[in-house]
């Protein structure tokens, strides 16, 4: 049996090709699994969790019919689906994981993150971090009307939309990947060699040393022009590109 790990689906009613994949990949990838992990970012943008977009029910029945077909499916918030509560959880079956979490795959301690918390270098979206992910904050705003939460919720993305362009116009892109000495510090702090994380859509395997003993960290690729998905059984891991069919 293969343990499977997904992130930065960014789902979204704007990308049905994006929708299409990921259902299918749950009716045959995932239905095959002995467990599927999304490490946040499933969606675009989740306001709440009684959300009525039809996009979003269909992928909440599909995550269901793997969860009943005794598939454990596990989720952890990204920076934009960090709303995702209890509600999404009973309808789809899904277990909330915190970030980060250290589980127990095939005789290895692995610690899961969605990534962003790594990206020390970027200040200004981690001052928006800290006040979006404030309880206070997110009560406030999950007291707004459904409508109220769309209205603000376009606005936050595209604030980010423009921070994002903003730094890939003066050429530091490297701000917005994870900090090395974050990276260390934090495998050495749960006491684990090896790390698996998204958020940076730049998939890959590196290798680095932490206290002088090899480790390993595993970047999920995001999925906005082809899947991707690391695939682990006990005979080792393996990080796979998931084409993108005109079918889909």
């Amino acid at each position: 049996m293969t343990t499977l790990f997904i992130s930065d689906l960014h789902l979204d009613s704007s990308r049905p090709d994006i929708t299409a994949q990921f259902l299918q990949f749950l009716k045959t990838d995932a239905r095959q699994a002995e467990a599927l992990y999304i490490l946040g970012d499933l969606f675009e943008v989740w306001i709440g969790d009684d959300d009525t977009n039809a996009d979003k029910l269909r992928i909440q029945s599909a995550l269901r019919e793997l969860t009943d077909a005794r598939v454990p499916c596990f989720i952890m918030h990204g920076n934009r689906d960090f709303l995702i509560g209890q509600r999404f959880c009973r309808a789809t079956g899904c277990r909330l994981l915190t970030d980060p979490t250290v589980i127990q795959l095939y005789g290895r301690r692995v610690l899961l993150m969605h990534g962003d918390i790594l990206c020390t270098d970027d200040h200004q979206y981690q001052r928006a971090r800290r006040i979006l992910r404030n309880p206070i904050v997110k009560g406030i705003f999950c007291c707004l009307s459904l409508a109220q939460r769309q209205r603000l919720g376009a606005k936050i993305r595209a604030k980010s939309q423009t921070h994002i362009s903003n730094v890939m116009n003066a050429s530091m892109m490297q701000i917005m990947d994870v900090n090395d000495n974050a990276v260390r510090q934090t495998l050495a702090a749960h006491h684990v060699e090896l790390l698996i994380h998204g958020h940076t859509h730049r998939p890959a395997v590196h290798r680095l040393t932490v206290n002088g003993a090899p480790a390993t960290r595993i970047v999920l690729g995001d999925w906005y022009t082809q899947g991707s998905a690391l695939h682990w059984d006990v005979n080792g891991y393996d990080l796979r590109t998931l084409p993108r069919t005109h079918a889909q």
